[in-house]
């Protein structure tokens, strides 16, 4: 699950999953069972630890390729990057640390370079987790960091990269290797399809594009009703293709949904949501970008007043519905 915000976990699989209970989730990355951290495009996911031990050493490429890009690469020109990473590892062994502490750490051995620098080489070298309480339900703490390695006791054995494309494909496909490159940033990506292939199905889009997808993948009718989904600001969901026509209903999910999340209607994206608290209130905004019939109206209301009640218990809630824009 995407996890740039801490709470976005709980939403997206709140709007997944019937009866869903945040506290049984928050209580397993307590126990070490799912941690945060950087992880597919070098963003946040809560990922299980059996997956991020499996994951983490296929991303590492990712990562050390973003961060030449960055300017805290150049930053770092003519330093033994390998010298930093170790001496990362062993004070984040030792105890978690606040990025900016580990800057400051690391700025006491290379006391010529910049702290912010030195710390994001250490992200983008290792595989760092947010430590709790950081994401947990209802609690939350500024971000600590520890090595995957240490959190959780066990050393990362990878999976494959065919693999994971096949997991990608049961739960995003039918896709194109364009949607694959997007929600993974490999490389080398068509010599895995054309592994994979024999074992494949593959469609064509509109426009003639192929689309790959597992033999046993489901499709429901085209006249089946999608019900009203709040999402989280960030979902893989749409976050996982490079071409989201199939999800960008009235809106292109964009800038515009900075500090919102979107909101499908009739499986495409047709407005936004956001929520401000003051004291005991808690005030959700509904966007809507089109015009709606009586019946979606009541259950755009239905579903934001049942977000509402999930996230805020216990604070006097207050709802409205705007026109996007």
């Amino acid at each position: 699950m995407q996890a740039q915000e801490p709470i976005d976990p709980y939403v997206g699989l709140w709007s997944r999953i019937t009866d869903f209970d945040p506290q049984r989730l928050s209580d397993a990355v307590e126990d070490r069972r799912l941690v945060r951290m950087g992880s597919l495009r070098t963003t946040l996911h809560l990922l299980t630890t059996e997956d991020a031990l499996a994951i983490a050493p296929l991303t590492a490429g990712v990562h050390r390729r973003t961060f030449g890009t960055t300017p805290f690469a150049k930053a770092l020109e003519g330093i033994r990057r390998e010298d930093v990473v170790a001496a990362a590892r062993a004070a984040l062994e030792s105890a978690p640390m606040t990025p900016g502490d580990l800057g400051r750490h690391l700025a006491q051995l290379w006391p010529d370079r910049e702290p912010s620098a030195l710390a994001y080489l250490a992200r983008y070298s290792m595989s760092l987790v947010q430590v709790p309480p950081r994401g947990l339900w209802q609690r939350t703490s500024r971000t600590m960091n520890a090595t995957l390695e240490a959190w959780t006791g066990r050393e990362p054995v990878a999976t494959t990269v065919d693999d994971l494309v096949l997991r990608y494909l049961r739960a995003f496909g039918p896709a194109s290797g364009a949607d694959i490159r997007t929600w993974s940033w490999f490389t080398g990506v068509r010599e895995v399809i054309d592994r994979l292939r024999p074992g494949l199905r593959t469609f064509r889009d509109e426009d003639g594009r192929e689309l790959l997808d597992i033999p046993d993948g489901t499709f429901a009718a085209a006249d089946v009703p999608a019900p009203i989904r709040f999402l989280p600001q960030y979902d893989n969901v749409f976050l996982s293709h490079d071409d989201r026509s199939r999800i960008n209903g009235e809106l292109a999910w964009g800038i515009d949904f900075g500090w919102k999340g979107p909101i499908l209607i009739d499986g495409g994206i047709a407005g936004a949501w956001r929520i401000r608290r003051s004291g005991k209130t808690a005030s959700m905004t509904i966007e809507v970008g089109r015009k709606l019939a009586p019946d979606e109206r009541h259950e755009l209301e239905a579903e934001g007043e049942r977000l509402a009640a999930f996230l805020d218990p216990g604070r006097t809630r207050e709802l409205t519905i705007v026109d996007w824009g």
